[in-house]
């Protein structure tokens, strides 16, 4: 697939001051204040479709659904290589919108009823580039990579990020698991420097980073980062 006609891709972070995401016991629900969780589901409204990571599923069975902002919900997308989706997921059997599981070619059958998208598996896993191919066959040309961070980092890390939408709340954890981490650079120079616009959204701050890409980030697509981005969270 060109350039062009790849999807546009917004990342979201969620993280405390000290770049936590999470406890050392998972615990992740809180971490983002009332604000900051509303411009999450803008995002979600303003996506075709929601990509997370099935240990998300795992550890907060999410129902990624649009309900604190008007606007539709996306379609869901579990990357689920190894085919552990668990078959007792809400999203699995909440009648809401449409869930399809990326899973490795050779992995386990999927839950019956299941839209199922098979890929190749790779030495790491399934290719960010591939899975965004095959949801753009699929017609889902604006995507929200939701998380966890480290799906959100593998995005990036692949050069697959159009936006990158950070949310800071003011709690210190201390420890757990930190919002991105990539491979390691030995000197600043090699650091990622996107274009950067801060906003103040209420209980969080908002950092949006543009990174960019050749050939994307035109007409409505920019619509799906720009207006979550400027529009009060609190309004």
């Amino acid at each position: 697939m060109t350039e062009p006609d790849r999807p546009f891709v917004v990342g979201q972070v969620g993280q405390s001051l000290d770049g936590r995401v999470a406890t050392v016991d998972g615990d992740s629900r809180d971490i983002s204040g009332a604000d900051g969780l509303r411009h999450l589901h803008r995002l979600r409204a303003l996506a075709d479709a929601v990509v997370l990571g099935v240990g998300t599923v795992i550890a907060d069975d999410p129902r990624l659904s649009v309900r604190l902002v008007p606007g539709p919900s996306p379609v869901r997308v579990v990357i689920d290589c190894h085919g552990v989706m668990p078959r007792h997921a809400r999203m699995l059997h909440d009648q809401g919108a449409p869930v399809i599981l990326i899973r490795a070619e050779d992995a386990p059958p999927a839950p019956p009823g299941t839209d199922v998208i098979a890929l190749p598996r790779q030495a790491g896993g399934l290719c960010p580039a591939a899975i965004l191919d095959a949801l753009a066959a699929r017609g889902l040309h604006r995507i929200l990579i939701e998380g966890g961070a480290r799906t959100t980092a593998r995005f990036l890390d692949a050069g697959l990020l159009d936006r990158l939408h950070v949310t800071v709340a003011p709690l210190i954890i201390g420890s757990g698991p930190t919002g991105i981490t990539l491979p390691p650079v030995a000197t600043l120079a090699e650091a990622h420097r996107p274009e950067m616009a801060v906003y103040d959204i209420g209980t969080d701050i908002l950092f949006d980073c543009t990174f960019a890409r050749s050939g994307l980030g035109h007409g409505k697509d920019v619509e799906m980062a720009d207006d979550a981005g400027s529009l009060p969270a609190h309004g």
